[in-house]
């Protein structure tokens, strides 16, 4: 009788010992949800968008994935190529990046003269165009314009201001150089049109010739957006100043052709995303040009 009963007390033994390893196991998997719960929690607190935050399942455009967009890249700091480099970089080229990552697409910057960039995105040689282009009546006409800055035009002229520079209409009798198309080629002739002695109003294909005729005599004055003309004058050592004074500010928009309705708006829907996050602000203190937000 007594080995029968060793073993039934051997039996009870290994059953209880059983049951407390599957209570212990049970109780380290309930352990291990809280924790997967905070991970999870610690993601979401990280500001990481999903690429599926915005619809963009009917925008024809975004289909293979990629926002094309058309830029003359020769106007630091909004965009400019990384020095010995074809890397587009700068201001436009940042915002165009944030745009993107909230639409969960590629960004492909495609150079071309600044002149030409609305007569190519109506013919779709790409899909917007972000190139510090300010909104104007005229623009309007061709394309659709989604606002993202704030910018007027500044005037460069030689160190200490030879000609007493202060206002569009002290270049009456001047020479100024601007760059072709732009709006400050509009000014600079609408301004010679109410001038006793007219403007020699001289256009260049890109604003770093019209300030290198400045540089070298040729020109009295150069004007172009307020951001570049006061990089320009930075970069000039000490042979260049600009004028404290904006002139006419006004807002550059990202043109879209009039029949892209749909990429439209998701475009506002992901500017007003990397806005109401903060990203829109970071990236403008980056440039230095935080006094370009939109209000």
């Amino acid at each position: 009788m007594q080995p029968r009963r060793l073993r039934t007390r051997l039996l009870l033994l290994g059953a209880l010992l059983i049951a407390g390893l599957l209570l212990a196991a049970a109780c380290d998997d309930d352990e291990e949800e809280p924790e997967e719960a905070a991970a999870t929690a610690t993601t979401a607190a990280a500001g990481e968008t999903p690429a599926a935050a915005i619809d963009i399942s009917g925008v024809s455009e975004l289909d293979d994935g990629t926002l094309t967009v058309g830029s003359d890249i020769a106007y630091a700091p909004l965009e400019f190529f990384e020095e010995g480099t074809e890397t587009p970089a700068g201001l436009d080229v940042d915002l165009a990046q944030a745009i993107a990552d909230v639409l969960g697409v590629d960004v492909e910057f495609i150079n071309s003269g600044f002149d030409g960039l609305i007569p190519a995105l109506n013919t779709d040689e790409f899909d917007i165009v972000m190139s510090a282009m300010t909104i104007t009546e005229s623009r309007s006409q061709e394309v659709d314009f989604v606002a993202y800055l704030n910018v007027g035009t500044g005037i460069v002229v030689p160190a200490d201001n030879p000609n007493n520079i202060a206002t569009l209409a002290d270049l009456c009798g001047l020479t100024v150089a601007v760059q072709v198309g732009t709006t400050q080629e509009t000014l600079v002739v609408d301004q010679s049109d109410q001038c006793d002695e007219p403007i020699d109003v001289v256009t260049f294909d890109t604003n770093p010739l019209a300030v290198e005729d400045l540089r070298t005599g040729g020109a009295d004055a150069n004007l172009s957006d307020f951001p570049v003309a006061f990089l320009d004058a930075q970069e000039s050592d000490g042979a260049l100043q600009v004028i404290d004074t904006q002139i006419e500010p006004a807002p550059y928009g990202i043109a879209v052709r009039q029949s892209s309705t749909a990429l439209t708006a998701v475009l506002e829907q992901a500017l007003q995303a990397i806005r109401d996050s903060g990203e829109y602000d970071q990236i403008l203190a980056t440039w230095d040009l935080e006094s370009t937000a939109l209000p």
